[in-house]
């Protein structure tokens, strides 16, 4: 089988290209793959920018010349304007494809930031996305995203997974808890405001000075613009109990999560699913974040981990000061946490069940 892939591949790594990069893998392995990748040239905010603007003539160009002879298309759709209308243009350009075109969609904010707030975007979007074989969302949460636009039948839920080097041993885990001085305390994500580091960092400085003695915060991810990152260094830099390491290497990835005991990811976004959060689960650890749909789909409170009740810094703050007193909680979290990992959020099972729906069309 032919198979046009068109998403973005590392670099950058984020959750997005990993994710398309291990389906990637697994389609390789087995069919003829043509491959548009959508990370080059893109910042990743929708931002209009002139080599924006080239990028995306190229993967049109790309698209317009490899969508011959495809016997499927795997098309990962973005959540901005700008993205959107690029996404629009590519359907235009697989018109006569459409019916064995499968859309994958990794976030949860296109409904509310642009079906519900731009009816004629949602409209052009429905007269496409109906014709097309299916789409894939990654929990059960964002069924509504869709709605009146495909028939739910042509809907599939696949989520996602942990990568395998994060994956430790529960003898690893068993040992990191008995010395659980300081707490590790982790955020892992993109560096931008609304994921929440600003307020984590916020906790920190309020705790008191026993509290903030026994805690330790490493902060990883790539900030936008320099300035910004400059200006959350000199905020930190007085405080030997936090650290921020930059874009990290996968190695040192799996060093900061297999030496943390909590995750924190206090985000504000309409997540898709983070891949983060499951990478915490796999690398033992206790998870601290907020209620979005999306982080429903894999997290419960009380079982994974705390909900935060407020996305403040002072709710943070008395999260943390909360499971400082409860070390044998935070182990029998993390070791569920671990085994729930390879029971559900194995790489192998997330390509396999993304190849079962791409290849679905080419069997009827």
């Amino acid at each position: 089988m032919k198979v046009l892939f068109i998403a973005p591949l590392p670099p950058p790594i984020n959750g997005h290209s990993l994710a398309a990069e291990q389906f990637h893998k697994v389609l390789v392995a087995k069919h003829e793959v043509a491959i548009v990748n959508l990370s080059v040239g893109s910042r990743g905010d929708g931002s209009v920018t002139i080599g924006r603007v080239t990028a995306v003539l190229r993967i049109l160009l790309e698209v317009l010349s490899k969508r011959w002879g495809a016997d499927a298309i795997y098309f990962t759709i973005s959540e901005s304007i700008a993205g959107n209308l690029k996404d629009l243009l590519v359907y235009v350009l697989c018109w006569g494809s459409l019916s064995r075109l499968y859309l994958h969609l990794h976030g949860g904010t296109i409904k509310r930031e642009l079906f519900d707030r731009f009816p004629l975007l949602r409209s052009l979007n429905t007269f496409f996305i109906r014709r097309c074989a299916g789409v894939i969302i990654s929990g059960t949460s964002h069924d509504e995203i869709f709605d009146g636009m495909i028939d739910g039948s042509r809907v599939h839920t696949v989520v996602n997974f942990a990568q395998d080097n994060l994956f430790v041993s529960e003898a690893a885990i068993e040992e990191k808890f008995a010395q659980q001085r300081p707490l590790r305390v982790l955020y892992i994500s993109n560096m931008i405001a609304m994921k929440g580091f600003n307020e984590l960092a916020d906790a920190y400085f309020g705790l008191d000075a026993d509290s903030r003695a026994r805690i330790r915060i490493d902060f990883a991810g790539g900030f936008d613009f320099d300035d910004r990152r400059e200006a959350f260094m000199t905020r930190v830099e007085s405080y030997p109990g936090i650290k921020y390491h930059g874009k990290v290497s996968d190695e040192q990835k799996q060093a900061l999560f297999a030496q943390a005991h909590v995750f924190c990811l206090p985000t504000a976004f309409l997540e898709g699913q983070p891949i983060s959060i499951l990478e915490a689960y796999a690398s033992g650890c206790f998870v601290v974040t907020t209620g979005q749909p999306g982080i429903r789909d894999v997290f419960s409170d009380g079982l994974n981990g705390d909900e935060l009740s407020e996305r403040t810094a002072s709710g943070i703050g008395v999260t943390l000061t909360k499971l400082l007193e409860q070390p044998d909680r935070l182990r029998e979290t993390a070791m569920r946490n671990r085994r729930a990992a390879g029971e559900l959020y194995q790489p192998s099972r997330f390509g396999a069940e993304l190849l079962r729906i791409v290849e679905l069309q080419h069997r009827l």
